[in-house]
């Protein structure tokens, strides 16, 4: 076992070698993470271009058509996010399987991961089927019910190959291969464009289908995006020597029991995040429109910051997953502490980016004819400015439970994000805004609060399993 500090005094003469050693190590794991992480960074932006695509299409068709798809969309995404929390697991599973040279089993959790992605898609089509009674019974109003219906016909059939994509995506990257997932994600975007134009505005004799047409857009896209993994899979090296399509309809029990007790930790803490958000922009919605829209400007800049490190904290999940496999303790250090080091290095960069040009950024979402532009422009401005702590607090906590997922460590930090998020978090942000009178800086401050605690916790988290391991001198595996 490769130990980066003995029990035992070192001398002096060896201090300086073992120094060095180190410091390649840590070096190489640097230079690793980050071509692996690239790609991944790029293609979470691609999606991003590709989700902004489809709303400004549906905008041109009207406020009603938005609401509708706002209110389908996130209705089915609550089950598309839980099922790609789900998939996500094959990832440092197979990443494992990976580094101890077992390729039998990094195809076997694949296949684990495609039967998972189907299990789940049943009662999403089911729902995107019956969604109109659905949500009219949940109390919505009938005429965006209906169009939110005509969206959910279109885009539920799409919603397996999106997670067969993204299972395939996980075993990509677990070989350490992920740039065939970029170079198809960046031929869909402008593929996406053009088939949600035609589709949503009946151009070159298609018929006109609006909503319907854009879900549609979005099923053909999810389609061709997986067909073209799974074509790069099964005839591409060096992901064909896997045979990832053998005995597909081999149903292994064992293997799916471990998928879901890593992936549901992983899914339920995924939605507990979003909802934390969502939870603060209703908050907002109590205090004014300003507010509302300012808070919009400094979330999405905040989301697009996030995409890269969560990038990075899905090589960090992989380059950990490596060294557990191959039973290298010092190896689990060097990856979480490589993607850390390169995540916020990079982050606060474009940090100091955001806040000299906060006003600038501002301006770009506000339309200065507005009644109310200054004062928009003015709050967007000071929330990005607090937002500076948290968009750095933000990429660690991402990094730090990337690492962790390698380990297969994933209940203990679905308990902190209930800790930090809702008992810390909400908490701070529903006094600091409403008790004490802060307004939407002081929701900002709790969403800041809290994800710095559970930043914190997964950090520590982090290095006390690696420090017991050490002592243990028996690796993380399972």
């Amino acid at each position: 076992m490769d130990k980066i500090a003995e029990t035992k005094p070192v001398s002096s003469a060896r201090h300086g070698p073992l120094r060095r050693a180190a410091d390649h190590h840590f070096a190489a794991e640097l230079n690793e993470t980050a071509k692996l992480a690239l790609p991944m960074v790029l293609t979470q932006l691609g999606q991003i271009a590709m989700i902004t695509t489809d709303l400004a299409f549906i905008g041109r068709i009207g406020p009603e058509a938005v609401a509708a798809a706002a209110l389908g969309g996130t209705a089915l995404s609550v089950g598309l996010t839980f099922g790609a929390g789900l998939v996500s697991a094959v990832a440092p599973l197979a990443a494992q399987a990976f580094g101890a040279a077992n390729p039998a089993l990094v195809q076997r959790t694949l296949r684990m991961g495609l039967w998972a992605a189907f299990l789940l898609w049943v009662p999403m089509m089911a729902f995107s089927l019956r969604g109109e009674q659905i949500l009219l019974a949940l109390g919505y109003g009938p005429a965006t019910v209906r169009l939110a219906q005509q969206y959910l016909f279109g885009l539920g059939w799409g919603m397996l190959p999106a997670l067969w994509f993204s299972a395939i995506r996980s075993f990509m990257s677990s070989v350490s291969r992920a740039e065939p997932v970029l170079w198809i994600t960046l031929v869909a975007i402008p593929i996406n464009a053009m088939l949600v134009y035609l589709l949503i505005c009946g151009k070159f004799g298609l018929p006109r289908l609006e909503l319907f047409g854009a879900g549609l857009a979005t099923t053909l896209v999810n389609c061709a995006t997986f067909l073209a993994s799974l074509w790069f899979a099964t005839m591409r090296r060096p992901f064909r020597d896997y045979h990832v399509l053998a005995d597909l309809w081999r149903f292994d029990w064992a293997l799916m029991r471990q998928l879901i007790v890593v992936g549901t930790p992983i899914s339920i803490a995924i939605l507990m995040e979003s909802g934390f958000f969502s939870a603060a922009a209703l908050l907002i919605g109590e205090i004014s429109t300003t507010a509302v829209a300012a808070h919009q400007i400094a979330f999405q800049v905040s989301t697009v910051l996030f995409m890269i490190p969560f990038g990075i904290g899905l090589a960090a999940s992989v380059r950990v997953g490596y060294a557990v496999g191959r039973n290298d303790i010092s190896g689990v250090k060097w990856a979480g502490l490589a993607a850390m080091l390169l995540g916020v290095a990079i982050t606060a960069i474009l940090t100091l980016a955001v806040i000299a040009t906060r006003f600038e950024i501002a301006e770009l979402f506000v339309d200065e004819s507005a009644s109310n532009a200054g004062a928009t422009t003015e709050l967007a401005a000071k929330l990005l400015l607090v937002g500076a702590s948290f968009y750095i607090t933000d990429a660690v906590q991402s990094i730090a439970v990337g690492s962790l997922h390698g380990l297969r460590d994933t209940q203990v930090p679905l308990l902190f994000a209930g800790i930090a998020y809702w008992l810390i978090g909400a908490s701070l942000s529903y006094v600091l805004g409403f008790k004490i009178g802060l307004g939407a800086i002081g929701i900002w401050i709790g969403l800041s609060i809290g994800t710095a605690v559970y930043a914190a916790l997964l950090v520590m988290r982090f290095q006390l399993l690696v420090r017991i391991s050490r002592k243990r001198d028996s690796g993380f595996t399972n």
